[in-house]
């Protein structure tokens, strides 16, 4: 492999901003090859950029980036090196489809580089023994712990045999045992392929010592780049992480240094929490076993154990978030009840994931809780300047939550869980991601509550220093406590020279063989760095039918968007083919006859027989007529006054009088429309018209002789339907991956983007037909419309026009950012021309000027000619051919558009 004098990559001029703050300044860097590279550095300071510009996954904005020989920013050059780099994003799981399993997870990763089936067999179950994921390869992503779904993440990296492997801290979050394994494989693999490349971002300085080359960040800058042993050279420090330290600007690093941890100087022995023999169960999986143990006043409880082993469980227990199945908690002595208000305000809590309001500013957030635990105005203020102040949060006021920095954005968390001062916090895995300074920031605020203000503080961690931190720590692995101690007695009870090892081998002891790693089964896999021709080519089907299979498994799993891709559309067809079906039947009126003559009395059964009219018992006066309407139980009254029936037989003008209940003006309308007609009838019956007008007119329908609305509303409701839910799913589709983050496997695979575009379609293609056979079924059969015309011409219109449709919200997708956004600009993009101008509501021959334009460049007036003309006209296919073909017009204008509109990097 051929590199840039020694360099995988170069950075030359690179400058990068974000709404106008820049992310990278000016970066002028090489990045050996053949090593393991560490990015080191606080939270924000560009590092995650400087590597998704390596990748290509992001648009260059200034500056020059080689890697591999050639120009990033050049698309002929990023499809042939594509298929040799490997990314892993930042967060858990995050290049994984959580609702996929192990296995199918990997095989869509074999699939999108064209391993074929043998070779995607043989090196996932090689990748699986030695990750220890063989005994969890049926399980979905999602259900995984956050070390297993590292460990996966990276086996789906190389799978592909990459030169460059890209990680990006890829084990924040990651218990130590999973951080052995992790980095285990990594070296493992690289003594088979030495000229494998690998960056990684990390936050673990102890980590970073074991690396060949270090380049260390702030502010966008590069503050120093070598080998560890000269970095700490150069800064005259023993460790990386104080030269890491010496390297900051002093501002930066004016609380960093040694932190210890002082002794408790007021040894209460209250305790603060106690738990016995709690047990939670999730079905038959038992997240948490018989866990035991008490919790002094003031005390610092560290928590630690492998991811997944429960501690999330039990804090949600201990806060009253989660009911125990066994066992019991309680608080200060009194049992825990999570109902309880009071017990509730004694408790502080900081979940693992951020939990405040994103789009609040800090103060508003604060502000927000103040209130929200019923502090007292007068008080409000007070606190809220002594958090701003102790927490260092003045300069982010104003500033919304979720544009903070990770360490900010903890800092906030904390000061939100003390802001009604509680006697315990608990706190989960409160420093994950977040640099060593920030940490240290934040653990001298939490010594602070514990010594001088009493505060009790259960907190999860995976970080070594910090459990030395703690007074006592508990070690947890699959539900249960192995160890609970002092930090120093748990080393010396191990007989362990430090607490990570002596964690390491509590957790290893008691780990099964499926989890264990089997770096034994490297040996059998073919490891020669060969790229696969086929990744190239410019279109693979292999590649579309990975996405297309994954996006049908994804369906699948989905329970929500099944049952709104296979229900919805059934559901609409009626609710809006009843709803707007104006035909109204069973009229109820009731008459004041004060003629009775036979002539009002023969007036009245020809109104009273008609199927549109029930008539009800007669009224005997006019103020009883009146109530009558006025209760609506009748919808029209008739009053016929003396001497009708003798104007009837002189052929003379005979007056009567109806009211109708005008309330729903076109409910009123209608009832009127057919009195007059019943009335016409009446009259055409006594020859009336015989003496008025020599010749009769008499108006014949020919496709819908019986005038009912649902002949007309039932074939139109497809045309509505098959525009809305494909689309809709075809943009939902696109857009979720940009949400939580897959998309990124896009960028930085070969896979093209018709490939892509085609592979998300092909689904909703399937599902939009199935839609379609459904609906015409329910049309003939419980509507009672039949198809007189061609059904064949109906069928290939609905295949055009789904694909049409599928490729609509394709496009319309690249407008959208989030689900939300995507359900409602496809929405309404979909709608509005529809029912305005495609002809559901008047021809579209009858609308004017920029309307008619709309209407014949919208594709559902195409296929509303063709539906409606195979139900209610009877038409063949010659004669709907030319709408069929105007239809498949719009194929490759939609499909051509998305494409234009999709972006292979992210600007």
């Amino acid at each position: 492999m051929a590199f840039l004098d020694g360099s995988v990559a170069r950075l030359s001029g690179v400058t990068h901003e974000y709404k106008g703050v820049t992310a990278l300044r000016q970066i002028e860097l090489d990045i050996p090859a053949g090593k393991m590279v560490a990015l080191i550095g606080p939270d924000a300071v560009g590092k995650s950029t400087l590597m998704s510009l390596v990748t290509g996954a992001r648009r260059i904005q200034q500056g020059c980036i080689e890697v591999l020989g050639g120009d990033i920013s050049k698309r002929h050059h990023r499809k042939i090196i594509s298929p040799k780099i490997a990314y892993m994003p930042q967060g858990l799981g995050k290049n994984l489809f959580m609702e996929l399993t192990v296995l199918e997870n990997m095989d869509f990763f074999g699939r999108l580089f064209n391993k074929t089936k043998t070779q995607r067999a043989t090196r996932i179950d090689i990748l699986l023994k030695v990750a220890g994921l063989i005994a969890f390869a049926n399980r979905p992503a999602g259900k995984l712990s956050g070390g297993m779904k590292q460990k996966l993440g990276l086996c789906c990296a190389l799978l592909h045999d990459p030169d460059f492997l890209i990680l990006d801290e890829p084990t924040t979050g990651v218990d130590p045992v999973s951080r052995r394994q992790f980095w285990q494989l990594i070296k493992t693999l690289r003594q088979s392929r030495p000229q494998m490349s690998v960056l990684v971002s990390t936050a673990y300085m102890d980590e970073a010592e074991q690396f060949d080359w270090i380049i260390a960040m702030h502010g966008g800058t590069i503050l120093d780049a070598g080998a560890p042993i000269q970095i700490k050279k150069r800064t005259n420090t023993d460790s990386l992480e104080l030269a890491f330290v010496e390297l900051m600007p002093k501002l930066e690093s004016k609380f960093a240094g040694q932190l210890e941890l002082p002794p408790r100087l007021d040894q209460d022995s209250t305790i603060a929490i106690t738990a016995r023999n709690l047990t939670r169960r999730f079905g038959d999986f038992v997240a948490v076993d018989n866990v035991s143990f008490d919790i002094r006043r003031g005390e610092i409880f560290g928590f630690l154990g492998s991811n997944g082993c429960g501690k999330t469980t039990t804090m949600k227990m201990l806060t009253g978030l989660l009911p125990p199945s066994e066992g019991s908690a309680s608080l200060f002595g009194s049992k825990l009840d999570g109902q309880s208000l009071a017990a509730r305000k004694r408790v502080g809590y900081m979940s693992q994931g951020f939990s405040l309001y994103g789009e609040l500013t800090v103060i508003q957030n604060l502000r927000l809780h103040t209130r929200l635990y019923h502090l007292p105005a007068s008080k409000q203020l007070e606190r809220i300047d002594t958090l701003v102040s102790r927490f260092e949060l003045k300069q982010f006021l104003e500033v919304s939550a979720n544009s903070l920095p990770l360490g900010i954005k903890q800092r906030l968390s904390l000061a939100v869980a003390v802001i009604h001062e509680p006697d315990l916090l608990i706190l989960d895995e409160p420093t994950s991601g977040v640099d060593p300074i920030a940490r240290d920031q934040f653990w001298r605020i939490l010594i602070s509550l514990s010594r001088n203000e009493g505060v009790t503080i259960f907190i999860s961690t995976h970080f070594m220093n910090e459990a030395m931190r703690c007074d006592r720590v508990s070690l947890m692995h699959a539900g249960k406590v192995l160890a609970s101690d002092t930090p120093q007695n748990l080393i010396k009870s191990s007989n362990s020279e430090s607490f990570e090892e002596a964690a390491v081998n509590y957790i290893q002891s008691a780990m099964s063989d499926g989890e264990r790693t089997d770096i034994s089964a490297l040996k059998d896999i073919d490891i020669n760095g060969k790229p696969d021709k086929r990744s190239a080519l410019a279109l693979s089907l292999q590649r579309l039918w990975a996405h297309s299979v994954r996006e049908t498994q994804e369906i699948l799993r989905d329970p929500i968007r099944l049952a709104f891709a296979f229900l919805g559309m059934t559901l609409m067809l009626f609710i809006l083919t009843y709803g707007m079906v104006a035909d109204v039947e069973d009229i109820h009126f009731a008459v004041l006859d004060l003629d009775q003559t036979p002539e009002s009395r023969a007036y009245l059964n020809n109104l009273g027989g008609s199927r549109y009219f029930n008539q009800l018992p007669a009224s005997s006066n006019l103020i009883d007529l009146r109530k009558r309407l006025v209760s609506r139980e009748i919808n029209f009254s008739v009053e016929i006054p003396p001497g009708f029936g003798r104007k009837i037989k002189k052929q003379t003008q005979a007056n009567l009088y109806i009211t109708v209940d005008g309330a729903n003006p076109s409910h009123a309308a209608l009832v009127e429309s057919y009195i007059n007609r019943t009335h016409d009838d009446f009259l055409k019956m006594l020859g009336h018209y015989s003496s008025r007008k020599p010749e009769l007119i008499v108006p014949r329908f020919r496709y819908n002789p019986t005038l009912e609305n649902i002949n007309a509303m039932a074939p139109s409701m497809p045309a509505l339907l098959l525009i809305l839910f494909p689309a809709l799913l075809g943009a939902i589709s696109v857009v979720r991956e940009k949400e939580i983050g897959t998309i990124t496997n896009f960028y930085v695979t070969s896979a093209t983007k018709l490939e892509f575009l085609l592979g998300k379609q092909l689904p909703y293609i399937v599902i939009g037909m199935v839609n379609f056979v459904i609906m015409v079924l329910s049309i003939i059969f419980i509507m009672g419309v039949p198809i007189k015309g061609s059904l064949m011409a109906l069928s290939f219109g609905a295949l055009a026009y789904v694909i049409v449709a599928t490729n609509y919200g394709l496009f319309t997708s690249a407008f959208s950012r989030t689900q939300a956004a995507a359900v409602f600009i496809t929405t309404i993009l979909s709608i509005l021309p529809t029912v305005s101008f495609s002809g559901l509501s008047q021809p579209v021959s009858t609308l004017e000027g920029g309307a008619q334009i709309i209407g014949k460049l919208w594709p559902t007036t195409y296929f509303m000619n063709i539906s409606v003309g195979s139900f209610t006209k009877g038409l063949s296919w010659s004669e709907l051919s030319a709408d069929l073909l105007l239809l498949c017009l719009f194929i490759p204008i939609f499909l051509g558009l998305s494409m234009w509109f999709l972006k292979k990097q992210e600007t």
